[in-house]
């Protein structure tokens, strides 16, 4: 599997023990040098909810008119996936093309209804004594290493906006449960040398809007993140730091900058694999960036969250893993909006298992518990079971 699958995939596979880091489909063309590859996945999803609360921002599902139960089969966090990258070495500098198709499902982002989609389609050129400028859509740096260490990446986590009919999009996985979705977006960034270690990127972004935010924004958005790896004997980890902001234009009168800060680290020794993540913003919203940050008059919310991971490789390979997260949402100041979403958890315990070199099932169970600002909830049970395979 080629660098750019990472970007979206690998880092996760590769946390979980699974055997689909290889390269895909490799084909020499003249000076390039093409890799093929992507995945394809589904899983059963038995959905269980009892209560019917109103939680605007609320990712517990809710019971349906045929009863508390829901079933689908449908893809999970990771949209089934085909990816063209195209790679060369011309004048000194290392330069790649990547466009990608996620064409499962009548709606293949877990935050929009959208259809098919090319989550990928840029341009990079480089060189390792300088770094690499990157330009064109790709995932988002502020929430990539969360996502990218998220046990659910491989599976389904919380079925989210799926609701109680199922089978109409990707699942949400961890997210709005213990970290901001990153999100595929229009960017030009840069990205240092690798320094013992130490690598950072920084860069502007196609700005974003929900709900009040206005769609003709004036300014880009921003973000960056420093990343540190390390290796001690057989221990392994990565530290990182990341933030973002953006300008939120919503009128004449009303024009905030709002942003968002985090913090994480991962660590592997033994057969054990460690993540911790937190989040803090003001206005960045919760679930994705921006979602229900503002109030109508323009008011910023402050929200945060985070999550525990723990996973252990057994000596059949298979990794079996737990995980809590939580993420909040305060009311502004003087607000009065009951209904509006506090919070968000999820726990989950989850098998994955390589079958083969390519291929690997999974079976989790999810409890999703959501709560809105005058003390409902609404509780999930989401079991799932089905198989990944990458090429």
């Amino acid at each position: 599997m080629n660098k750019n699958i990472k970007l979206a995939v690998a880092g996760a596979v590769l946390a979980l023990s699974a055997s689909a880091a290889n390269a895909g489909i490799i084909i020499p063309a003249g000076e390039w040098t093409i890799d093929i590859n992507g995945n394809t996945n589904a899983y059963y999803i038995h959905n269980n909810s009892n209560d019917s609360n109103t939680i605007v921002g609320g990712l517990a599902n809710t019971k349906g008119a045929n009863g508390s139960g829901a079933s689908s089969i449908n893809t999970g966090l990771l949209p089934s996936w085909l990816g063209f990258t195209g790679k060369t070495r011309q004048n000194d500098l290392d330069v790649e093309w990547t466009i990608s198709l996620q064409p499962a499902g009548s709606r293949s982002s877990p935050l929009t209804d959208s259809g098919a989609e090319h989550r990928q389609a840029y341009l990079s050129f480089g060189d390792k004594s300088w770094g690499t400028i990157l330009i064109g859509k790709n995932l988002g740096q502020f929430g990539r290493d969360a996502i990218l260490n998220d046990m659910t990446l491989l599976g389904v986590g919380s079925q989210g906006i799926v609701g109680t009919a199922g089978g109409t999009t990707t699942t949400l996985g961890r997210i709005g449960t213990g970290f901001i979705y990153a999100d595929f977006l229009g960017q030009i960034n840069y990205t240092t040398p690798n320094m013992n270690g130490f690598e950072a990127t920084v860069g502007i972004l196609e700005p974003q809007t929900s709900g009040n935010v206005s769609g003709n924004q004036k300014s880009p958005g921003y973000e960056g993140v420093v990343r540190y790896s390390f290796a001690a004997n057989d221990v392994t980890g990565k530290i990182w730091a990341e933030a973002k902001g953006q300008n939120a234009y919503v009128s004449s009168t009303i024009d905030e900058n709002v942003w968002v800060a985090g913090i994480g680290a991962n660590v592997k020794a033994a057969g054990f694999d460690l993540t911790g993540y937190y989040y803090n913003g003001e206005g960045a919203g919760t679930t994705g960036f921006l979602m229900n940050g503002l109030t109508s008059a323009g008011q910023k919310r402050d929200s945060d969250g985070g999550y525990v991971q723990a996973k252990y490789t057994l000596p059949t390979k298979t990794s079996v893993g737990v995980s809590w997260g939580e993420s909040n949402l305060d009311l502004a100041s003087g607000e009065s909006n009951g209904t509006l979403v506090k919070s968000n958890e999820m726990w989950t315990v989850g098998a994955y298992h390589p079958l083969t070199k390519h291929l690997n099932l999974v079976a989790e169970y999810s409890r999703v518990r959501s709560e809105n600002h005058q003390g409902e909830r609404n509780e999930s049970d989401i079991v799932d079971a089905g198989a990944i395979l990458f090429f």
